[in-house]
């Protein structure tokens, strides 16, 4: 079998496949504004919001094209395995090589990055990276990545050695646990990129505190994070697992925002926990876990794969990116399309719950606004809704929440 040509092939689906996607993008500026989503943008506002989509999904065609060819080398020369041979010949080093050098080549689309950042973002008033932030912030990611690729490829090679070719439903569990310890460490990991500062007692933090008590959660901290550092967009999320949660609030979200909608905000989130939607997504990602171990163990059961790309023997590290790059590409769209539906549905009965806490109005303020500062899309195609969005559009959830309270809000 032909495995570089079937490699080919599917790194150029792949690639037409991005495209598609950046298409629907830039062609859903010229679809038709659903009327009550008509007020957000006045029309010189909508001009620039045009103009901003179109200059964003441009640049990212040219990454996408710089990453297809970048790609095609790096398979189809044997890039890999030719770096591979500068290293050491043990197991370890081996795989760490691959790794390296393929975290090494988010460096070819660096520039278009910082363009993106410094130039795109900038433009439209968005962002707030320094020069020195923004490679601070690349190297740290370049650090924790290399890590990550490289822990699970030793245990791959470690479960590989012990198991055999049946090592796949133990590399799923091995897979399971460490997202879900990744997960949890996930504040660890934020104070590396940004500072926090606990919220002062006041309106807003009992408001916040009510809200979670009353449905039996408690609060461990309530936090402002410094994201006015990066960006001007606002945002929020809650961490820890279980009922004992972190509330964390970005900075430009406390400034421009009133308590009564920030708190609209996290009656949306209080929702999710209500309905353990965080239950239900680690499920997902256990079926997106076994799917990858069952690609490991079936590509490691194929010594001829790493034959045509010039190893002489297993590299775990190449099993790792060609199951990533490669083989789980190509199943990716059809399972996102799965998970995302489920995640709209999810997205909607959250924001029932903030409905029905009596923050319906202050929601779809919230929404209306966070969308308008951070230019988000108002009428995207509903193709595009269907492939890659995990929420409905803003359209959507302010009708779907009108409809179940029987009265217009908007």
């Amino acid at each position: 079998m032909n495995y570089k040509l079937i490699t080919i092939i599917i790194l150029f689906i792949i690639f037409v496949y991005r495209l598609v996607l950046l298409y629907l993008k830039i062609q859903s500026t010229k679809n038709k504004i659903p009327d009550n989503v008509a007020d957000l943008y006045d029309k010189e506002t909508y001009a620039k919001y045009c103009a901003y989509s179109k200059e964003s999904n441009r640049l990212g065609v040219i990454s996408a094209c710089i990453n297809f060819i970048v790609e095609l080398l790096l398979f189809c020369l044997n890039v890999f395995a030719a770096f591979a041979g500068l290293f050491p010949d043990s197991v370890f080093m081996q795989l760490f090589a691959v790794m390296l050098l393929y975290c090494l080549t988010d460096l070819v689309t660096l520039p278009i990055e910082y363009y993106d950042t410094m130039k795109i973002e900038g433009k439209y008033g968005f962002n707030k990276t320094t020069t020195g932030t923004f490679f601070a912030d690349k190297i740290k990611s370049f650090i924790i990545s290399l890590v990550i690729f490289t822990v699970i490829a030793w245990i791959l090679s470690l479960l590989h050695d012990a198991l055999g070719n049946y090592m796949a439903l133990a590399f799923a569990g091995f897979l399971a646990v460490f997202f879900l310890l990744i997960a949890f460490l996930f504040p660890v990991f934020t104070r590396i990129f940004n500072k926090f500062t606990p919220l002062e007692e006041g309106e807003l933090r009992t408001k916040l505190t009510a809200l979670l008590s009353k449905h039996g959660f408690k609060v461990r901290e309530i936090e402002i994070m410094d994201g006015s550092k990066r960006t001007t967009k606002a945002n929020a999320y809650f961490t820890g697992l279980g009922k004992m949660k972190t509330i964390v609030l970005y900075d430009t979200l406390v400034n421009n925002y009133t308590p009564d909608e920030i708190c609209a905000v996290f009656a949306h989130e209080l929702g999710h926990g209500i309905h353990h939607d965080t239950a239900k997504t680690q499920i997902l990602s256990f079926i997106q876990v076994s799917i990858l171990a069952a690609l490991a163990g079936l590509t490691v059961s194929m010594p001829e794969i790493f034959n045509t790309f010039g190893f002489t023997g297993i590299n775990y590290g190449f099993a790792i990116l060609f199951i990533l790059n490669v083989e789980y590409s190509l199943i990716h769209p059809l399972y996102e399309i799965f998970t995302n539906a489920v995640s709209r549905h999810n997205e909607y009965k959250a924001d029932e719950n903030a409905a029905e806490e009596g923050y319906g109005e202050q929601l779809i303020a919230s929404l209306k606004k966070l969308t308008k500062e951070s230019f988000g899309d108002i009428a995207p195609s509903p193709a595009l809704i269907i492939l890659k969005y995990d929420h409905p559009s803003l359209s959507q959830r302010i009708a779907a929440m009108e409809a179940k309270l029987g009265k217009k809000l908007s």
